[in-house]
């Protein structure tokens, strides 16, 4: 197993400077199963249990790398570090915006589409989730602004529908038809704007877009707009796990 001093441990977790974890250490405020660490430079063993054992300043100290979590994205947060306006990283807590390695999403919504998004700052993690190899399937419930014509499930399962602009078609991808203007659409890949761009295609527009489900994970019913939660293993390998 990794085992990191503790100065860098807790810096890379965002908790301050170098410099700033030695002293929290010669103050007490830094304890490993029962004990205060009072030295800096204690070599720590990365443990997933670790925040059940060590404590900072009397709080359970933060995960360690290879965190992971599910984020209900609410409508108006952009899921980015730079652009203007709310950011999905603002809801998360501030000390881990200085984690190193960093938090990312695992892809993006855009502004206007709410529901699950999932972030880590384990790079294997991500990119298993967003690789093609992955096939991994996203469902969205969609409201639309005029009542479906009724081929758009034939259309969407083809495999041949081209968006504009592009040149190669999307893979098949799955309707479900609730009422004349809301469905679910599952589709396989994640290109740009896709399932609004996919209802342009057949002469409508989405008015409202809201992701459910990525993978075999399903949003929690009681993981309300803007809260997120830290994911186990069980949840992240529900991700892989078809529905």
């Amino acid at each position: 197993m990794t085992a990191l001093r503790l100065d860098r441990l807790l810096s890379n977790l965002g908790y301050g400077s170098r410099k700033e974890i030695a002293a929290l250490a010669a103050h007490g405020q830094v304890v490993l199963d029962g004990e205060a660490i009072r030295k800096g430079d204690q070599k720590i063993t990365l443990t997933r249990d670790l925040p059940a054992r060590m404590t900072v300043r009397g709080a359970p100290v933060d995960p360690p790398p290879g965190l992971a979590l599910m984020l209900h994205k609410p409508l108006g947060v952009t899921c980015s570090h730079k652009e203007a306006g709310a950011l999905v990283y603002e809801l998360l807590p501030t000390r881990w915006r200085a984690r190193d390695p960093a938090i990312s999403t695992v892809g993006r919504l855009d502004k206007d589409t709410s529901g699950l998004l999932l972030m880590t700052d384990d790079g294997g993690l991500l990119h298993r989730i967003i690789s093609p190899r992955a096939n991994l399937a996203k469902r969205y419930h969609v409201t639309l602004a005029r009542p479906m014509a009724g081929t758009e499930a034939a259309i969407f399962a083809e495999g041949t529908l081209m968006l504009e602009g592009e040149e190669k078609p999307l893979l098949p991808a799955e309707l479900e038809v609730l009422s004349p203007t809301t469905a679910h659409l599952t589709i396989h890949e994640g290109r740009y704007h896709q399932v609004r761009r996919m209802f342009a295609a057949v002469g409508n527009h989405v008015a409202a877009l809201h992701r459910d489900q990525v993978g075999g994970l399903a949003l929690p019913e009681d993981l309300e707009p803007g809260s997120w939660r830290l994911m186990g293993e069980a949840e992240i390998a529900a991700v892989f796990t078809p529905r």
